[in-house]
């Protein structure tokens, strides 16, 4: 396993609440305060999905192109879910099946997709209390629930070694309190409305162990949480791009794909 340093994209606290937008980035407001800190490999390490809030999958899809989102919500969208329930032992799995695709800056492909941009600042997907909602509004009717949880399943498409790879921070080694409360603003091109949930940035915290996994391919998933009920379990996942020190500048450019789902177990 190899460990490599590299600038993490924590932020500062201000009097001013942060938010920041899916596309229209040049009118964020997030105060970065980047912090060089020892990112480990988690190859071999046995990250889970309920302790450190992560563990990486071999899975293969069905679809060739996973960059035609059509095909991805058409079949991968089932393929997930059923990837979910493999690895989770849930009863039900309500997905969302628009999937995401993010660019490397490298490819100039940015501006001609929706929220394609690598989140360079250390986040978490939903707040708690966003999270909670959400997981009961998408709750199956006439169950009784007894446990909820979000994740977030992310391959790469590209080849290895990514040039702009995600970092995660183990859920152990997080306190609450290191968490900033922020607004996620979603402005969707061709002038749909805006809309937004709350979101969390993370402060420094020398505490904190930072992982990745290397040299990622196609047929790897890399799981982890966005939201749990049970607080006995990893409850949720800080984590942001970083740039890969040990690639190269020939190294291909990161595309990779993100689909999200929510898991229910009944009583």
């Amino acid at each position: 396993m190899t460990t490599l340093r590299a600038p993490i994209g924590y932020s500062q606290r201000t009097e001013k609440r942060p938010f920041f937008y899916a596309n229209a980035h040049e009118k964020d407001f997030v105060p970065l305060a980047p912090v060089e800190v020892e990112i480990h490999d988690a190859r071999g390490a046995g990250c889970t999905l309920d302790v450190e809030g992560f563990t990486l999958v071999e899975h293969r899809s069905a679809v060739a192109d996973l960059t035609d989102l059509a095909a991805v919500a058409r079949i991968h969208t089932d393929e997930m879910s059923a990837l979910f329930k493999a690895q989770t032992g849930c009863d039900h799995v309500d997905m969302f099946a628009r999937g995401i695709l993010r660019f490397s800056e490298r490819l100039g492909q940015n501006d001609a997709h929706d929220n394609s941009h690598p989140a360079r600042f250390v986040h978490v997907d939903m707040s708690i209390p966003a999270a909670e909602a959400a997981r009961a509004r998408g709750a199956p009717a006439g169950q009784t629930i007894t446990r909820s949880a979000q994740y977030n399943a992310w391959r790469v498409l590209s080849d290895p070694p990514q040039d702009v790879p995600l970092g995660l921070c183990a859920f152990p080694s997080l306190a609450l309190d290191d968490l900033i409360e922020c607004d996620a603003i979603f402005d969707p091109p061709g002038g749909a409305p805006e809309w937004s949930f709350e979101n969390y940035l993370l402060a420094h915290n020398p505490a904190h162990r930072w992982h990745h996994y290397s040299n990622m391919h196609v047929g790897e998933v890399l799981m982890f949480k966005t939201s749990e009920s049970d607080l006995t379990r990893a409850r949720l996942m800080p984590h942001g791009a970083f740039d890969n020190p040990l690639a190269g500048p020939d190294a291909p450019p990161r595309i990779s794909l993100e689909m999200r789902g929510t898991c229910y177990w009944y009583g």
